[in-house]
């Protein structure tokens, strides 16, 4: 019964692929290399080879050559809500459905809806979108993939606040980096073709440093490439045989930062190895549902979150043997790589035991499992 019905929910999913959208992202290292431009003149193309393009939201930030590229094209009017006594405008993601057109541009793809939309960020538009069997072409810059938040930060010194998960640049039917120059880039910023006069000092004393760009050009295209190169694997039986099925465990704790970054790294190895990661959390006695506290329950809430996010999968056990059920769970789930922080051995009260610490490297030696140790 339970083949049949897996069987029967395996075919289900097959239509509602073929049925899909295609999605095309393009990806940018920073704002302002033409982005935005590059989707208004393919729609431009489109639109001159009788496809039925409309434009669902453009961000135009009143540069010319942006503004100029938009006339001709047909514009879906978007939504006036009033919030907090104020007048904003989001894109209709009903008035688009309703048309249904063969292909729509929506930009700003990690942008937060206003508070009451339907979905809290534009990219579950784009998915709403292409589920309904419109083609979306949409834009990003490199700053707002998740598992790349705190590399971004170790270079520009912010946290990036709006951010999209990698998953949805794995839905991607085809991903396309915007390349420029460092010298390009800030030319044009000087130029005035990125920000007004009065901001253009403050963007180069900033985020525009020469450095920040080369290193965030450099993300860029590595993204782009590892995407390119996992269609061509995706696509490609090699019919190689023996090699070994990567799983990867992130080991979190209640802690507020840590976990976050822990649970970043395996996404990121998931996702190069084009496979799944699990998060375990063991719940001790001392964080049991009575003792624990409201904020260490927000910090694991937040975790969780991230994880369904990036596309894990959360464990949650409860034991006061935490190394045991680490190994329980690589067993039980073939995993071949553990990512963790540092254990605290620190006496007295310790979580951990140094000869215990010991058993549990050996045993992972055995299961032959590799162990990330994260900060």
């Amino acid at each position: 019964m339970e083949d049949r019905e897996e069987s029967v929910q395996h075919f289900l999913d097959l239509i509602k692929r073929s049925r899909r959208g295609k999605f095309k992202i393009y990806i940018g290292m920073i704002a302002g290399v033409g982005k935005s431009y590059r989707m208004l003149q393919e729609a431009h193309e489109m639109l001159e080879n009788g496809v039925d393009v409309q434009i669902g939201y453009i961000e135009t930030h009143g540069r010319a050559g942006t503004v100029a590229m938009l006339e001709g094209l047909p514009v879906i009017s978007r939504k006036k809500i009033f919030y907090k006594g104020k007048e904003v405008e989001e894109m209709d993601l009903d008035a688009i459905l309703q048309l249904h057109p063969e292909l729509v541009i929506v930009d700003e793809l990690a942008h937060t809806n206003i508070e009451g939309s339907r979905n809290e960020k534009r990219w579950q538009d784009v998915m709403e979108l292409l589920d309904a069997g419109i083609n979306v072409i949409s834009a990003v810059n490199i700053q707002h993939i998740e598992s790349l938040n705190e590399d971004v930060k170790g270079i520009a010194g912010i946290e990036v606040k709006e951010r999209i998960p990698d998953k949805v640049l794995q839905d991607a039917d085809e991903v396309v980096n915007i390349d420029l120059t460092a010298e390009e880039l800030i030319n044009r910023l000087k130029a005035g073709k990125i920000y007004r006069l009065e901001k253009i000092q403050l963007a180069l004393n900033n985020f525009f440093k020469t450095e920040n760009i080369l290193q965030l050009r450099e993300l860029a295209l590595k993204e782009v490439a590892f995407r390119v190169e996992k269609k061509v694997e995706n696509e490609i039986v090699t019919g190689e045989k023996g090699i070994r099925h990567e799983k990867f465990l992130a080991c979190i704790s209640s802690n507020e930062r840590t976990p976050r970054h822990i649970i970043r790294k395996a996404a990121r190895l998931a996702s190069r190895y084009n496979t799944v990661f699990f998060a375990l959390y063991v719940q001790t006695p001392a964080e049991s549902t009575e003792r624990i506290p409201l904020a260490t329950q927000r910090h694991l809430l937040n975790h969780f979150k991230l994880v369904t996010e990036l596309g894990g999968e959360v464990i949650q056990v409860s034991s006061s043997d935490i190394l045991g059920e680490i190994i329980k769970t690589c067993r039980q789930r073939g995993i071949t790589t553990v990512c963790m922080g540092h254990p605290a051995f620190k006496m007295p009260g310790a979580l951990l035991s140094l000869s215990k610490y010991r058993k549990f490297l050996n045993s992972l030696a055995e299961m032959d499992i590799d162990l990330i140790i994260l900060a």
